[in-house]
């Protein structure tokens, strides 16, 4: 009888979070925050003495998702900071990879970002418009990103990212800080949201 192969990993938390299974009782916020802020986004390829993270990235996301939708609901503004959770386990693989890997990590990522919402009451699937907006201002976060510290040019990032309205970035830059400062933020706008909705 072969072995059966370990799906879990061990959490700074304690705990041990299925990754083929998981469930929203093994998900703790500071392991999310821990993991991102240490996953570099661009596979690392960033200037800077700190990778650009994922933690990083899904600040920025929310503050853009806010700027699109400014009378959106909080609970979707943690589904925005929390567009990426799953990664604090899985990864962030850039796109190509991902097409290269199939449909695999899609359904892996679907099963960790369902406990994540559900731990922290959202909806195990986000409605469709929502995605749309949050995937909206990903995108420009990923212009951003690639034309600030991923050695794009403008004109590249266009075609790749699609072209954003400058008011909507006006006065934003892209920040590269130590883990430590990052993990803290993120940890620090997730409860202030999670207050926020009482």
């Amino acid at each position: 009888m072969p072995k059966q192969q370990r799906a879990w990993q061990r959490m700074l938390s304690g705990r041990r979070l299925d990754l083929l299974d998981p469930t929203p009782v093994d998900i703790e916020i500071d392991d999310i925050a821990h993991g991102l802020a240490f996953v570099a986004r661009w596979n690392g390829q960033t200037i800077g003495d700190f990778a650009y993270s994922v933690a990083e990235h899904s600040l920025l996301v929310e503050e853009l998702f806010v700027r699109l939708a400014p009378k959106a609901p909080v609970k979707w503004r943690l589904a925005a900071l929390l567009h990426d959770a799953p990664e604090y386990v899985i990864g962030d693989m850039i796109s190509p990879v991902k097409n290269s890997v199939g449909p695999g990590y899609g359904d892996l990522d679907a099963r960790l970002a369902a406990a994540i919402h559900i731990r922290f009451g959202l909806p195990a699937t986000l409605p469709v418009t929502i995605k749309r907006q949050i995937k909206k201002a990903d995108r420009i976060s990923a212009w951003m990103e690639a034309t600030q510290v991923a050695g794009f040019s403008e004109a590249e990032a266009d075609r790749f990212f699609g072209k954003p309205d400058r008011a909507l970035i006006a006065e934003l830059d892209i920040r590269l800080r130590a883990p430590v400062e990052v993990r803290r933020d993120f940890i620090e706008r997730h409860n202030s949201l999670l207050r926020q909705l009482g």
